[in-house]
């Protein structure tokens, strides 16, 4: 276990790089922009969103007095080889950056929470559009949070997380584009894969199940799910619950040849959870790393190739 993670600090705004399996935190990115929480690496490059700065009730404690509705959030790069920085998509041109997923293949796709929105871009900040576009009359409900994408079968996966600890989350699916003659506001290929969940958070995709990372009230929030991928026009089974205990679930990485799952939370924890059918089945769950700070977005870096 050689490979390394990157891993996004909230305040102030990092990119971090973590080892495995020893845990060494080293600061990639000191000034990662206001609030990033979503981060995905394609061809060389890092890439994340920033949520942006957010209104502060002072008479309100914690993430309740924090209104993140203004439109500043954007998504950026850097190269991981010569630091070379860049904007994607500028701040101020989506609301709230959440989770960031790439197709493999050049396009990004992420979450906007307060935009309500699941959109897509190309790499080099070309072909902006919006996939999902939800009724911002219908508040918390409608907020778009975490993203994935299965691009053989052009599929889109995202979750609309409802009220904090509400038991009102959902994970939904759609076509990877729209259908003929319909637009984001409207698109009729939209399926509810599961509901009345506590408040999942953020997806992975891979070989045939979801993972989902909950941060809603235990004992089935707080938790590392996964349930396999619904067949068309089914709903989804119970989830399997591989982890719980976290205090405010975010991040999600999986590693599926090392059978482990890497799960960040807003306490500043990266735990390491073995999966149980996989190479490393019957160990314990560790933890990575415990920083100071909250965390969120999570993912693998490459290997390099050998030569």
């Amino acid at each position: 276990m050689s490979r390394e993670l990157l891993a996004l600090q909230v305040v102030p705004g990092k990119v971090l790089k973590v080892g495995l399996p020893d845990g060494r935190v080293h600061t990639l990115l000191h000034d990662a922009g206001a609030a990033p929480d979503g981060i995905v690496v394609d061809s060389g490059i890092a890439y994340w969103t920033t949520m942006g700065t957010p209104l502060v009730d002072p008479g309100t404690p914690g993430e309740a007095g924090q209104d993140f509705s203004p439109r500043d959030g954007g998504i950026h790069s850097m190269s991981l080889d010569d630091g070379s920085r860049g904007d994607v998509v500028p701040t101020g041109a989506l609301t709230t950056g959440k989770q960031l997923t790439s197709d493999g293949a050049g396009t990004l796709y992420w979450g906007d929470r307060e935009g309500h929105r699941i959109s897509r871009v190309r790499v080099d900040g070309s072909g902006l559009t919006d996939l999902v576009v939800n009724r911002a009359e219908d508040g918390i409900l409608a907020e778009c949070v975490g993203v994935t994408v299965d691009p053989v079968r052009g599929h889109l996966y995202w979750t609309q997380k409802g009220p904090a600890k509400g038991g009102k989350g959902r994970i939904l699916r759609a076509g990877l584009d729209l259908p003929a003659g319909e637009s984001a506001e409207n698109r009729s290929d939209i399926e509810v894969l599961w509901q009345d969940l506590p408040e999942p958070i953020d997806l992975h995709l891979d070989s045939g199940r979801l993972y989902w990372t909950d941060r809603g009230a235990p004992p089935h929030g707080n938790t590392l799910n996964r349930a396999p991928v619904p067949g068309p026009g089914a709903t989804g089974q119970a989830p399997e619950i591989l982890a719980d205990g976290f205090t405010e679930a975010i991040g999600l990485a999986v590693d599926s040849r090392e059978g482990i799952a890497y799960v960040s939370d807003l306490g500043g924890h990266i735990r390491a959870i073995p999966l149980p059918d996989g190479p490393a089945a019957g160990q314990e769950p560790r933890e990575i790393a415990a920083l100071e700070s909250p965390l969120t977005g999570l993912c693998l870096l490459p290997e390099p190739e050998q030569t």
